[in-house]
């Protein structure tokens, strides 16, 4: 059985799931004190309607916790993060408290104690004993195997460890641990729930420190070895090639220096190279300066840093997948938005090319002997999608774009990645056909990224070139006859609406939103968006030109209006479900693209052209509103969609896409002069 079979024997898309227990109306948290006050705040923001406790047996820390949230509450709603009413909600049934006999109605138990284990085992003892026979009960602990925590209970089958990442209001992952001891339900629910109040989940195996803490604590571990050649800033200087913030400064975020002796030196029952240095328990804070800090470095000393951290990454890396401990696929994720690196370790190791992973682990390995090298060859670590979870449910495969991060928005490697997986299954007998949605409940995808978009400015030729390099997924998916549809979960905004309208048939939940915003960026949706609309669902033409040039959102009713949605779904589960049926209602009856001219109203052209607040550009808008029109009058399809390239690469040369694109990425707002 491969590693992911074995821990996700169901699904990798934690939404999925059609959960066989309701939301918890009460949850516990036990441990007020570091992280324990921000996992109450993830469940509140969350689930505002739900009860809350949080327990601990010193007042101190329960004070204090009530003081965080409702810091954490007034910050968001100054930022218009959050409605005052949603606010008073978030804040209200919070129970600090030291008394345990308070959680006995509690459908969830977290326990974020300290990483004792008679201690834990005591929390749980007294626990399994107030509370009722189906609570679910997990531990955040980031090193200890669950085993070892809960094998003495009752009922171990509702256990498991779910292991937050700080800070756990706002880092999106959490690992759930699949051991012999838990139930599938249990571990299954766990996995739809995280994901449906807003997180990642991943699950990992049973190991000591699991998976990410196991890079994490070696990597910071390494870094404090390597002081006795260079100094913490010049360490972490070096590494923010790789990572957005060194180790040394976030061991003094985060006060880690007790949490990697511990989880060190239990990884030492895997050998002594694993033993934490001594020096970690004699510094409180170490001197280094905040990321981006100017810091000297001789070329050697550099190369000496980045040869021994990128050996330590490399190391575990290997060995969390040669162990099957994770997915090569959750790694690399899981290093990005929980760890902060600014690659995934495959990606690093993919951009050093095999010679330079060799080179790189045979010098670590006489450095540092005794760490897990490399069984397979490197190309056997990079045979993965990197943004895409790709199921199977009743013959349709499901591809899942997940990039929570970006709102699951589209890069050049997204479309390529999607365009293989259809390349690979399309002569396959057994498929039937393909679902595309994006992971989580906010998005199917939030637009693209810009990209190369930019070096084209001013270009015609690169433009009309990068307009068609980006087009190729849905030049292949036109031509498919084995049926596509696109299920919309929340936004599909932009890029991503230019994939979901070459779908065959379109399916979405009631929360979706369909929008073009090029337009205040000063340019236009540049693959098939100014064309494809019309020719599809010519009844909702002049509902298409808002879109494009005023850049109008509309609801999933109103796309059902029109015909671009045939159906809307309650929630995610029940969205796959109906557009698995769909795949099987279109099969062999998939319409293809008018070909012929269109007739269809005048893009009106407003004076003062404005989307919300925002003054457009009327240069833009008059490209736009030609480039609708002249496709429209197009004999043919292909003709059409040349119109809509050379429309993309007409207004990439203005004044209007220069600012648009120079404001977005300066994180200002447009001021556009024509």
């Amino acid at each position: 059985m491969d590693t992911e079979t074995k821990l996700y024997p169901v699904s990798t898309n934690p939404l999925f799931f059609t959960p066989t227990r309701s939301l918890p109306q009460e949850i516990a948290v036990i441990g007020a004190g570091t992280i324990g006050p921000d996992i109450g705040y993830y469940l509140k923001s969350a689930l505002p309607g739900i009860k809350l406790y949080l327990v601990d047996v010193v007042e101190e820390p329960l004070k204090n916790a009530e003081k965080r949230i409702t810091g954490y509450v007034q910050k968001a709603t100054q930022k218009r993060k959050m409605k005052e009413d949603q606010a008073q909600t978030v804040l209200e049934n919070i129970m600090y408290t030291m008394d345990y006999e308070h959680i006995k109605n509690c459908d969830l138990v977290i326990e974020a104690a300290t990483e004792n284990i008679p201690l834990k085992q005591k929390i749980f003892d007294t626990v399994e004993k107030i509370v009722g026979e189906d609570t679910i009960i997990t531990s955040n602990t980031s090193s200890i195997p669950a085993d070892r925590i809960f094998s003495a209970m009752k009922k171990p089958e509702r256990t498991t460890i779910t292991h937050f990442f700080a800070p756990a209001w706002r880092s999106l992952p959490v690992e759930v641990i699949r051991w012999e001891g838990a139930n599938q339900e249990a571990v299954d629910y766990l996995f739809w729930f995280f994901a449906h109040t807003g997180k990642a989940p991943i699950i990992t195996d049973n190991a000591i420190c699991f998976m990410l803490d196991r890079i994490f604590d070696n990597w910071c571990n390494e870094a404090v070895y390597l002081l006795d050649c260079a100094s913490a800033s010049q360490i972490d200087s070096v590494v923010e090639e790789f990572v957005f913030a060194g180790p040394f400064f976030v061991l003094n975020m985060a006060n880690g220096n007790p949490i990697v002796i511990e989880t060190n030196t239990l990884q030492m029952e895997e050998g002594s190279h694993y033993e934490p240095a001594l020096i970690l328990g004699s510094v409180e804070k170490w001197h280094t300066g905040r990321p981006g800090s100017k810091v000297e470095v001789s070329a050697d000393l550099k190369n000496t840093i980045r040869d021994r951290m990128l050996g330590i990454l490399f190391s575990q890396s290997f060995d969390i997948i040669d162990r099957g401990i994770g997915t090569k696929q959750d790694l690399n994720f899981g290093c990005q938005v929980a760890l902060g690196f600014k690659k995934g370790p495959f990606d690093i190791m993919r951009d050093c090319g095999e010679a330079e992973v060799t080179r790189i682990m045979g010098k670590f390995q006489q450095e540092r002997p005794g760490f897990p090298q490399a069984k397979k060859p490197l190309s056997d670590y990079q045979g993965f999608k990197r943004f895409l979870l790709v199921d199977e449910v009743d013959g349709v495969k499901i591809i899942t774009i997940r990039r929570p991060q970006a709102m699951n928005a589209i890069s050049d490697e997204i479309n390529n990645e999607i365009l293989t997986v259809l390349k690979e299954n399309i002569d396959n007998p057994s498929v039937k056909g393909f679902v595309i949605s994006g992971y989580g409940n906010a998005a199917f995808s939030a637009g693209a990224d810009i990209g190369k978009f930019p070096q084209t400015l001013g270009n015609r030729d690169a433009a009309v070139r990068y307009a068609k390099d980006c087009a190729q997924v849905q030049l292949f998916m036109d031509q498919m006859e084995k049926p596509i549809v696109a299920a919309i979960n929340g936004m599909a905004l932009g890029g991503g609406l230019e994939i979901a309208i070459r779908c065959h048939s379109m399916v979405a939940t009631k929360n979706a939103i369909f929008q073009f915003p090029e337009v205040t960026l000063g340019i236009l949706p540049g693959i098939g968006g100014c064309i494809v609309p019309y020719r599809k669902w010519p009844q909702g033409a002049k509902l298409f030109h808002e879109m494009i040039s005023l850049a109008r959102r509309i609801t999933a009713k109103e796309a059902v209006d029109i015909g671009m949605v045939v159906k809307i779904a309650e929630d995610y589960s029940g969205m796959i479900k109906e557009a698995v049926q769909e795949v099987k209602n279109i099969q062999g009856k998939k319409q293809r693209i008018h070909e012929g001219k269109l007739d269809i109203p005048e893009v009106p052209i407003p004076d003062q052209p404005m989307a919300g607040k925002l003054a457009l550009s009327k240069e833009a808008i008059s490209i736009i509103a030609k480039t609708i029109e002249n496709g429209a009058a197009a004999d043919t399809f292909a003709d059409a969609l040349e119109i809509g390239y050379q429309g993309s690469a007409e207004i990439a040369c203005t004044d209007a896409a220069k600012e648009g694109i120079s404001a977005f990425l300066e994180k200002r707002k447009p001021e556009f002069k024509k």
